[in-house]
């Protein structure tokens, strides 16, 4: 009866053992889980891929940009936490162009229609340059949807860029471009290579495009980090100038804690950047 009794045991516990193994794995699955597909938003068949379980974050990458590369990281990283969603913006990676000019209110008012199309009430954004340019225009103009923002080297104003960045962009021209790591994502995943002059045609146009968000980016009152790095292509002072119209600037001692909060990275450029992004995961974790 005893034995009996002790070979009981042991199978309860090797079944015990077993599930545990079964609901792991399970579990495992189900945070990885991944659905891709195409959007149809304001005339696009916008590609995205939604990776994780748990409160949604929209990952928005930069120009010239996709899925692929910094941001495949991204998702690595942050999918073990948030569902994050990942859009390709019109003419990047798989979403075909369209005709229609590229610019930050298009963008954003794309990202409003595919959070509507998921049936989401409202997200995290974390914007990358171009993406922190449309994560903004999505604040101001489609503010119910947002929670929380990280606004990776973004402003609020071209006046805010270095100034020896617009002198140079009449010179960008589609051959610049051959053996980088953006021209061979394009021709990897761009349903039409042919169309990359027209891609970056229409990005020199949106980054000759005098803007001024100032008087919207001060009442967008919505939960702020600020990342840039220390040589950024947004000048400090223009830095400084948006930590403190959300709020920051205080005696964190003396007063409650702003909303806005900010970091920024020694010895990082723009493009430097994205070989950093995966280092600020601890910061924007915490944020959200």
């Amino acid at each position: 009866m005893k034995k009996a009794f002790t070979r009981l045991l042991s199978a309860l516990i090797f079944l015990t053992i077993c599930l545990n193994q079964v609901i792991a794995q399970a579990n495992k699955t189900n945070r990885q889980s991944v659905l891709k597909g195409y959007a149809p938003v304001n005339g696009l068949k916008m590609y995205y891929e939604i990776h994780g379980q748990g409160k949604p974050l929209l990952l928005l990458h930069g120009a010239y940009m996709s899925i692929e590369g910094p941001f495949r990281d991204l998702i690595k990283e942050y999918s073990d936490s948030f569902k994050v969603i990942v859009p390709e913006f019109q003419g990047h990676g798989r979403t075909a162009d369209i005709n229609r000019e590229i610019t930050y209110e298009y963008l954003a008012d794309d990202i409003y229609e595919l959070v509507k199309y998921l049936r989401l009430d409202s997200v995290d954004i974390f914007g990358y340059s171009m993406g922190s340019g449309a994560a903004i225009q999505v604040g101001i103009r489609h503010p119910e949807i947002v929670k929380k923002m990280v606004l990776v080297s973004g402003s609020y104003s071209s006046d805010g860029l270095q100034p020896a960045f617009i002198p140079l962009v009449p010179q960008i021209v589609p051959e610049m471009f051959a053996g980088s790591p953006f021209k061979n994502q394009y021709d990897s995943l761009a349903p039409n290579r042919d169309k990359f002059p027209v891609l970056v045609s229409k990005l020199k146009k949106l980054d000759l495009q005098a803007f001024n968000w100032e008087k919207d980016y001060v009442n967008m009152k919505k939960p702020l980090l600020l990342v840039f790095g220390d040589a950024d292509i947004v000048t400090i002072d223009h830095i400084k100038d948006m930590f403190k119209k959300q709020g920051g600037n205080v005696a964190g001692d003396l007063q409650p804690l702003p909303q806005v909060q900010l970091l920024i990275l020694p010895g990082t450029s723009h493009l430097g950047m994205m070989g950093r992004l995966g280092e600020i995961d601890r910061y924007v974790k915490e944020f959200l």
